[in-house]
């Protein structure tokens, strides 16, 4: 199909050479301005991706830990934790995949001179699995090691690091409860020994957290019943939801968090700081797009000639506009076309791209004793290609707004006065 005439002038001088055009910088200017949107573009959909891998390896790291929703009792004590986790499944079969009681309590940890504070939880080994990852993340020892009666803990690589510690050392736990004897009062102590280490890659809870039988704490810390209850979902991004559902359909006065709300914060900063970044590189393609005035704004000025003969030919203003505004669009959905596949193609290959440019050149990007991880993790949203797609397009378009208008007012008598 033979395409208009506006389309196809505009698509001729959008491809048009020095031969043709005789002024072979006007091309070059939009060549510049269609590099500068294809990189602007590849730029931003590779660091949203490496953005978006951190988030999830992260997010993964601590959901090995954490359970996606907690049910707890505001007395601390929660003796019917049987019936809310029946109760959770009955109501949501089919998002609730596990459910595992705790006992949750601060407490400190000292072996020879050496103190840490730890969050001490306790657990039921056979059921812990249905909530957490802990078990596979095992370096050393296993959970079915917590036998009730025997006092055994299980601590995080890091706070075993710093505590100096073993499988099978002895270490003493202090808790915040004081007991009154006819000397004083006296801080409760009590001796456990290491009968494992996990490592689950979050130095947080690497570094704070220990486990012990969920029978020992409340022995410990004397208290009648577990916590509450800690749920896995099917879906993680669901626990939200799943959590506000819950409270209106659980019997009793519990409170109910989920995942996001214990790491409220972090994910915060990391949504505020993948919005500026987002921002700032989005500078980049306006930028482009500035370009691509300047680059139609001269095609305007260089083709003046052309454009009165159009018009005493009795093209309307419309259809001069129409012209730049092809020659605008194509430049600009060329650009973002190329920016797009090569950010794709370099998000997608970072896993393997990165590890063999450092074993190139002999580099490492991620030294393990600064940062958690020792890989560059990449993920490649949808959503957000398609975002960046669509403002890459619609500010190239708006480029051509200001150039086209200027060419459809171009005076035929005047341009050709000294033709």
């Amino acid at each position: 199909m033979k395409l208009p005439y506006e389309w196809q002038i505009g698509l001729c001088y959008t491809r048009a050479s020095k031969r043709t055009t005789g002024n072979g910088f006007i091309s070059f200017i939009a060549l510049v301005s269609m590099s500068g949107i294809a990189l602007g573009v590849a730029a931003l959909i590779v660091v949203l991706s490496v953005m978006n891998g951190f988030q999830k390896e992260v997010r993964d790291r601590m959901l090995s830990v954490l359970a996606h929703v907690e049910i707890f009792s505001p007395t601390g004590s929660m003796p019917d934790w049987q019936l809310s986790a029946q109760e959770a499944r009955k109501n949501h079969e089919a998002e609730v995949i596990g459910a595992a009681p705790y006992a949750e309590a601060q407490a400190l940890l000292t072996r020879q001179g050496a103190v840490s504070g730890v969050a001490l939880r306790g657990v039921e080994p056979s059921l812990e699995p249905q909530v957490s990852d802990i078990g596979k993340e095992m370096r050393s020892g296993s959970l079915n090691a917590l036998k009730p009666g025997e006092f055994g803990i299980v601590l995080g690589a890091d706070l075993a690091t710093n505590l100096g510690v073993m499988d099978g050392d002895k270490i003493t736990l202090v808790a915040p409860e004081s007991t009154i004897t006819p000397a004083g009062i006296m801080p409760r102590l009590k001796q456990f020994t290491v009968v494992g280490i996990f490592e689950s890659g979050h130095y947080e809870y690497d570094s704070t957290l220990a486990l012990i039988s969920i029978q020992d704490a409340q022995a410990l810390f004397r208290q009648p019943a577990p916590t509450g209850v800690r749920l896995r979902l099917k879906d993680m991004q669901r626990a939200p939801e799943v959590a506000r559902q819950l409270s209106h359909t659980l019997s009793g006065d519990l409170y109910i968090r989920d995942w996001t709300q214990q790491n409220k914060t972090w994910f915060s900063a990391v949504q505020i700081e993948k919005r500026m970044m987002f921002i700032i590189l989005t500078l980049i393609i306006a930028v482009a797009a500035f370009n691509l005035v300047s680059s139609l704004v001269m095609t305007v000025t260089d083709k003046q000639a052309d454009i009165a003969i159009l018009r005493t030919l009795g093209a309307q203003h419309g259809s001069i506009m129409k012209i730049f505004v092809v020659q605008g669009v194509t430049i600009g959905f060329t650009g973002t076309a190329i920016g797009v596949t090569l950010g794709c193609l370099i998000a997608w290959s970072i896993p393997w791209l990165v590890p063999l440019i450092e074993q190139l050149f002999h580099v490492q990007f991620l030294p393990p004793s600064v940062y958690f991880i020792s890989e560059l993790p990449s993920e490649l949203v949808a959503s957000d290609v398609i975002r960046i797609d669509v403002i890459a397009f619609l500010l190239s378009s708006l480029a051509t707004l200001y150039p086209s208008w200027r060419g459809a007012k171009v005076r035929p008598a005047e341009a050709l006065r000294y033709e």
